[in-house]
């Protein structure tokens, strides 16, 4: 059986206290990786990453993801290799092109070669390569060096996309791609094959590229609550998502409604348009045996990690234990 990878997503809006706990109970519990999502206007994810680190001593740390466009490359690569002396080489490094850069005045031009570009550049600096770096949207000069020694001359890169055009990229420079907001096994089979036929015109063993499918998990013994606050949850990003995953058509009136909830603060009232069909594909959610079921179809079609994203449970340390106590040991048996 190919490995699983099981992984906890935590969002950037705790204490450190909060941090130095979730990252224990998951070393714990045997989750493999904890990734801190870099949503913006959150705390950056290198704070969290950071404590995570100092409370671990096994788990693989990353943020899931940096911006090419809000942070230079070398910034990104000295935020990394600094993780990666913190937690003894355990990082990883997701980039992804982001959205609501719009709210910020930041334009996203050209996802496919900033992305590229910024593998290049971060790739030579944590080489400590001096050439230098000339591209089309990046430079750096020759000579242009950290002034330190990284831990490991390259740390394992995530891309965070759900386009076939991203994913190619990624099948040729990446070692897993992530699809931020779905439960759906559909997605997964398509990004799976995506990725497979891209990584073979690439020269590559498909088989090195791995795949995340992520998404809101809200796991209780009381099930119907814990899918009651995943509906809410699901309605705030339901419109974006929805027009992303190329497999799942939703009436455009639905969604428009569950808008216009949403942009009123009525969030109840939104969760309430979603169905539990519609729910199971953008949210991990209920029992625990209920979501141990959704994440085995998930892996079934072809995806290598499965990342349980904020807020958890009812209450977020319940949610990271019933996780850890239940469904981690479900899926590896």
């Amino acid at each position: 059986m190919t490995q699983r990878l099981i992984g906890l997503g935590v969002q950037s809006d705790k204490t450190a206290g909060e941090y130095a706990a979730i990252a224990q109970l998951a070393e714990q519990h045997g989750f493999d990786v904890l990734s801190v999502f870099g949503d913006l206007m959150y705390q950056p994810p290198i704070f969290p990453l950071l404590v995570a680190a100092q409370h671990t001593s096994r788990i693989a740390l990353g943020p899931a993801c940096l911006n090419p466009y809000t942070m230079h490359p070398a910034e990104v690569a000295g935020q990394i290799a600094a993780l990666d002396i913190a937690s003894g080489g355990r990082a990883y490094l997701g980039l992804a092109r982001g959205t609501w850069l719009d709210q910020v005045g930041v334009p996203q031009a050209r996802p496919l070669r900033r992305l590229r570009e910024t593998v290049d550049v971060v790739n030579l600096l944590l080489g400590q390569d001096p050439a230098g770096y000339q591209g089309r949207e990046l430079s750096i000069a020759p000579g242009t060096a950290l002034r330190y020694t990284p831990h490991r001359p390259r740390v394992p890169l995530l891309i965070g996309t759900w386009g076939q055009r991203t994913a190619e990229l990624a099948a040729a420079v990446a070692d897993d791609v992530k699809v931020g907001g779905s439960a759906n096994p559909a997605m997964g089979k398509t990004m799976r094959a995506w990725l497979d036929a891209a990584a073979a015109a690439a020269g590559r063993d498909p088989a090195e590229v791995g795949l995340t499918l992520g998404a809101v998990t809200v796991v209780d013994e009381d099930g119907a609550a814990a899918r009651a606050l995943a509906r809410t949850e699901v309605a705030m990003y339901l419109a974006v998502v929805a027009d992303l995953d190329p497999t799942v058509e939703i009436d455009p009136e639905l969604l428009a409604r569950v808008q216009a909830h949403v942009g009123r603060g009525e969030h109840a009232e939104a969760g309430a348009l979603i169905s539990d069909d519609l729910l199971d594909l953008f949210a991990f959610s209920g029992t625990p045996s209920q979501i141990a079921d959704q994440a085995e179809a998930v892996f079934a079609a072809g995806v290598t990690r499965v990342e349980f994203g904020t807020p958890h449970g009812l209450t977020p340390m319940r949610g990271v234990e019933l996780l850890g106590g239940y469904v981690v040991p479900a899926l590896r048996g």
